[in-house]
């Protein structure tokens, strides 16, 4: 869950955490008052839930009553376009009036928890104000990184060590110091899944403030926090999420065109990443639950096609404690009680599934089933219309048409079957990484396509580490 800066703001001033004095607004007029009260220079902020705020005009700093009125004016009912909204942007219904502030230096410091370590990771840099992410891309060894193991805590001279490395010394190291164990437990006690403080400033006179904030919540840990629940702000979120919330299923919006419907979400990313290599997008992410009832599925079936853009769907269902049988079942009852208009396919693997499928042959429904995940990829794909014809050759050919099928070097060809990152059976072929003959199974041996992916996409510790702060829903802000 996700809230607004001046919420966030107003947690850290109940950890003891050194702020920025201000208030929030909802019309010209009260931005003219809070500016008033404040006197001199202000920072008029706009409120919503996507960074690039600054980039994209939506915050100003201005000089009296008069100017915040205006700036207030220009920014309340409008849609706010920022890198991370999307060109329809998010329209803004409140707005931040903060005192200027004298800054001597601007600094990074962000927490967020690695599922690598198991621990919450800080990172600090010295380039603050800038997108972590360009940091750690460009120049990695600005970056600071600690961890903090949950059973002892953050102890003082890890939050020390990351002040002096910031070049801090003195009293403003000792305030840096002071401002990450606050904030260290915040995080932990408020549950949170992100902090980050962008910039974290010094002042002209040694002191240490958070110029900016943003903190996000471990959903799955909001009943203990009933207070955090009521800063959410629903008119943020897109409402198809709301509503799938309300249904107990994960969704997610995206741009694509190929709906997805799959029960368990490791199988829903993997599903996702598979119309990828079809030649699709997808234009959701789905997670329907274990059960897959008529009732669940009908519900998943009507919030993805409240998307426009979806052009087909891909039904791909695991029966596990589920029977396929009974999923195709819902599956027709739900098809029979709306009204579809787009292709839909359907593949059923697990318990049961031949019966399932046959259920779903027989229904006289509009439905295209399909054996494999591959398969039922690019058939949906290929009925979205944004793949064109059916692929039938490996995505990796498709990826790079200019090697041939053994491009893991002369002599050392891989088994077409196998797909990315999963264990196949070696049939005998040469393991490329040890030279000599492979026997059985060989656990995490790499297709090609998937080393040359890797090395094009992880630039190093830092670079991923950096990448943990947007993971969740990438248009957060």
């Amino acid at each position: 869950m996700k809230i607004h800066e001046y919420q966030a703001k107003g947690l850290l001033k109940e950890y003891g955490i050194p702020t920025t004095e201000g208030g929030v607004a909802t019309s010209a007029e009260e931005a003219a008052a809070i500016a008033k009260k404040l006197g001199g220079k202000v920072v008029v902020k706009a409120q919503i839930h996507a960074g690039g705020r600054g980039k994209g005009g939506g915050v100003k700093v201005v000089d009296g009553p008069a100017e915040a009125k205006a700036a207030a004016e220009g920014m309340l009912g409008k849609p706010l376009i920022t890198i991370q909204t999307g060109p329809e942007g998010q329209v803004v219904s409140k707005v931040l009036v903060e005192g200027a502030v004298g800054i001597a230096s601007e600094l990074y410091l962000g927490m967020v928890i690695d599922r690598a370590t198991e621990k919450v990771a800080f990172m600090a840099s010295t380039e603050g104000g800038v997108e972590i992410e360009k940091v750690a891309e460009e120049t990695p060894e600005k970056i600071l990184k600690e961890f903090a193991d949950p059973g002892m805590g953050l102890m003082p001279y890890q939050a020390r060590k990351l002040a002096y490395g910031l070049g801090l010394e003195g009293k403003t190291a000792s305030a840096a110091a002071s401002f990450i164990m606050k904030l260290y437990t915040l995080f932990v006690e408020k549950d949170c899944s992100l902090a980050e403080i962008n910039p974290l400033i010094i002042t002209h006179d040694g002191g240490v403030m958070a110029l900016d904030a943003k903190l996000n919540f471990d959903d799955n840990a909001l009943y203990r926090h009933p207070e955090l629940v009521e800063l959410r702000d629903l008119s943020e979120e897109e409402p198809s999420e709301i509503e799938a919330s309300e249904y107990g299923m994960s969704y997610i919006k995206l741009d694509g065109q190929v709906g997805c419907m799959v029960n368990g979400a490791g199988l829903a990313m993997a599903t996702m990443d598979i119309i990828k290599l079809a030649g699709g997008e997808p234009a959701n992410f789905l997670d329907v639950g274990g059960a897959a009832s008529e009732e669940s599925v009908t519900n998943a079936f009507n919030i993805i096609l409240s998307d426009e853009n979806v052009k087909a769907v891909l039904v791909n269902i695991f029966g596990g404690i589920v029977r396929c049988d009974i999923v195709a079942q819902g599956v027709i009852a739900a098809a029979k009680n709306i009204d579809l208009q787009v292709p839909v396919v359907v593949r059923l693997e697990g318990t049961n599934a031949e019966e399932g499928l046959k259920l779903i042959e027989e229904s006289g429904l509009q439905f295209e089933t399909a054996k494999g995940l591959k398969m039922a990829a690019e058939k949906a794909v290929a009925a979205a219309g944004s793949g064109g014809e059916v692929r039938n050759e490996h995505p990796c050919k498709q990826r790079y048409p200019d090697r041939g099928a053994g491009h893991h070097g002369a002599g050392r060809h891989l088994p077409h079957e196998a797909v990315c990152g999963v264990w196949f059976k070696c049939r005998g072929r040469r393991n490329p990484r040890q030279g000599r003959p492979g026997h059985g199974r060989h656990p995490r041996l790499q297709h090609g396509c998937e080393g040359r992916r890797r090395a094009e996409s992880q630039r190093g510790s830092h670079l991923r580490a950096a990448r943990l702060l947007r993971r969740r829903h990438s248009r957060g802000g």
